[in-house]
């Protein structure tokens, strides 16, 4: 298994959570790297992204509330969540690619779910 998400729970709204994407392989061999959500009858979709050697990527729906965040010696990408609101009740996921000579590789975790309800 390549990335692994831990961290999501229930919360209540305005509450803040922090989720943990284990990767398993090189960093130094990813080039993007970032966390998506998907909700019930809906598409999944980017929360935040990290570029290798660059910068980040935020939704506009999370902005000012989450940070996005490496640690290349631990090899865990963090997620933090502040004042939650219901709408991001979703099952969130770990993506990254990794970019070889060989061609590009796709991982996704399986997913941890964040449900914020009162």
């Amino acid at each position: 298994v390549h990335v692994v998400e831990s961290g999501g729970g229930l919360v209540q709204p305005g509450e803040s959570l922090r989720l943990a994407c284990s990767i398993g392989i090189s960093i130094y061999s990813l080039n993007n790297m970032g966390w998506y959500r998907q909700a019930p009858g809906k598409q999944r979709e980017l929360v935040a992204n990290i570029v290798n050697g660059g910068g980040t990527v935020y939704a506009d729906f999370v902005k000012g509330r989450f940070t996005i965040s490496l640690d290349r010696d631990k090899g865990i990408m963090w997620l933090w969540m502040n004042s939650l609101k219901s709408e991001d009740t979703a099952t969130y996921y770990c993506h990254v690619d990794q970019v070889l000579t060989t061609g590009t590789n796709d991982f996704w975790g399986q997913g941890t779910q964040v449900t914020v309800s009162s």
